[in-house]
């Protein structure tokens, strides 16, 4: 792309984002076929991304012969390991050109390697949009004078910078909207909201579930009185539960929680995939309380994150339970698959199922106000299929566990196998749980479970630069817990062996 379509393109994405009320964007959503976009971008994708040409010629596709949207679903998904990692990065650009983008991101992959993300100013725009829901919808932030305060990790990693950019060009659409961007120095965040956040009607504090309540305790233990700021939270990388945003809203003096916090499906392969509206959080808090309905829905008796998509932005298909993708990017994926178990649910199937349980979100809402209530699909997500867990939003992968176990101190008393989970104590605070099978003879007396969790500790510092940089230091200390081999619990005999485990299994 050279520089004067670069500028052009720029233009005509900002223009077209300052000039269209969330309303009108919303509103071409519900008035175009999602389905023929997915197919048009597939046809663009396979015209001018080198990487997806010879992705397609390897596997003897003809692109001219996928002409329906029953022929883009016979497409064969793509991966990190089948299309992302076997290319240069030009090359999963249009062109071939990494210039065509502005911005280049990083997440971190299972050993640690990063993998890097090209965007573009226009990308950004299009996830804007999901920011703008939340912050009109949400919090009324289009008549509150509001301090955002960024509490994501900054640098290269994709989390933080994306959303400051995102709060940004919503100020520049007028909100009054003002940006502080401390990052995850929990020092600064305090702060910025004892010096500076009594100028503003409202704070929204943007970061990862656990992270922002290890701020708010820490506030309240310093006498900070959350009440006075109006706080909002933006959360994202963490399935919580409703009991977790009822101890948290209490503590910030939540006044309504169908709109005082909002959670973002988001990923660093494509940004902001759908978010928390009150319509979606009023329905999950509902099935919370009602776990009979929640299993009929959902097949699973633990509450997945439930969100709302736009499907003309991020189009999703379902299969076997794992979702996928397609979505234009400066890398644009066409049915990629991220490894997130979930399903998608109609707006209209939905509100049916709904009314099967005698309940109307739509007439729950309106008692409270008069936003919120898009006739949008829905997503929801349990979480990563291939074995990681989600922690302070940095994804822990058993390689990097494995490592740990594996150096000299360690590896005489114990087989290698462990099980990790993120769990909460008594005060809802999350931390970190291994379990590690101790060798055959060797018993708890023989092994040291501090020794274990501090080398297990050094290789995620090591190896996971996400750990390293997303998780407070008072919280990076796993708590290990030694079992016997072949403990019925954790390391049954004869049965394949799982290294994760999530909650209330």
């Amino acid at each position: 792309m050279n520089t004067k379509s670069k500028k052009q393109r720029s233009i005509s994405a900002y223009s077209d984002f300052l000039n269209t009320s969330l309303d009108a964007f919303l509103e071409k959503t519900l008035n175009t076929n999602a389905e023929s976009v997915a197919l048009s971008l597939f046809h663009d994708v396979a015209k001018s991304v080198p990487a997806y040409k010879d992705f397609l010629a390897e596997r003897a596709i003809n692109p001219s012969s996928i002409e329906t949207f029953e022929d883009f679903q016979t497409l064969p998904l793509i991966t990190k390991e089948n299309y992302l990692q076997p290319y240069p990065l030009s090359a999963l650009c249009r062109q071939g050109q990494i210039d065509s983008s502005d911005t280049i991101a990083v997440s971190s992959g299972s050993t640690g390697k990063p993998t890097f993300w090209a965007r573009f100013f226009t990308d950004e725009l299009q996830i804007a949009v999901r920011f703008e829901q939340i912050f009109h919808d949400s919090f009324a932030a289009d008549k509150r004078k509001t301090l955002a305060v960024v509490c994501f990790s900054l640098g290269t990693w994709v989390g933080g910078m994306y959303t400051a950019s995102c709060c940004r060009y919503l100020a520049s659409k007028g909100y009054p909207i003002v940006l502080i961007t401390p990052g995850n120095n929990k020092e600064e965040i305090l702060r910025v909201v004892e010096e500076i956040g009594s100028n503003f009607e409202q704070i929204v504090l943007l970061g990862y579930p656990p992270f922002l309540k290890d701020v708010i305790d820490t506030g309240i233990s310093r006498g900070i009185n959350w009440r006075q700021y109006q706080i909002k939270l933006v959360m994202a990388g963490e399935v919580f539960s409703e009991e977790w945003r009822d101890l948290v809203g209490e503590r910030i003096g939540s006044q309504n929680p169908y709109y005082d916090s909002a959670s973002l499906y988001g990923t660093a392969d494509a940004g902001v995939l759908g978010n928390e509206t009150p319509l979606s959080i009023c329905i999950r808090r509902h099935l919370a309380a009602n776990p009979v309905a929640a299993r009929a829905l959902f097949g699973e008796s633990r509450l997945p994150t439930l969100v709302q998509y736009d499907p003309i932005v991020r189009f999703f298909e379902v299969n076997d339970g794992v979702l996928f993708f397609s979505g234009d990017n400066g890398i644009p994926l066409v049915r990629y698959n991220i490894s997130d178990n979930g399903g998608i649910i109609t707006y209209d199937a939905m509100l049916e199922f709904l009314a099967g349980y005698s309940f109307n979100p739509i007439a729950e809402l309106q008692t409270e106000n008069d936003r919120g209530a898009r006739p949008l699909p829905f997503v929801y997500v349990f979480g990563r299929s291939n074995f990681t867990v989600s922690y302070f939003g940095a994804n822990i992968y058993p390689e990097n566990v494995s490592v740990g176990l594996e150096q000299p101190a360690i590896r005489d008393w114990v087989t290698g196998k462990f099980v990790m989970q993120v769990k909460e104590d008594a005060d809802k605070n999350r931390f970190l749980s291994i379990v590690v099978e101790l060798a055959p003879g060797i018993t708890e007396d023989k092994a040291n479970p501090e020794t274990v969790a501090s080398s297990i500790l050094t290789q995620l510092l090591r190896l996971n630069s996400e750990f390293s940089n997303y998780v407070p230091e008072q919280y990076q200390m796993p708590q290990v817990e030694l079992a016997p081999t072949g403990d019925p619990e954790y390391f049954p005999v004869g049965v394949k062996h799982r290294y994760t485990r999530k909650p209330n299994q």
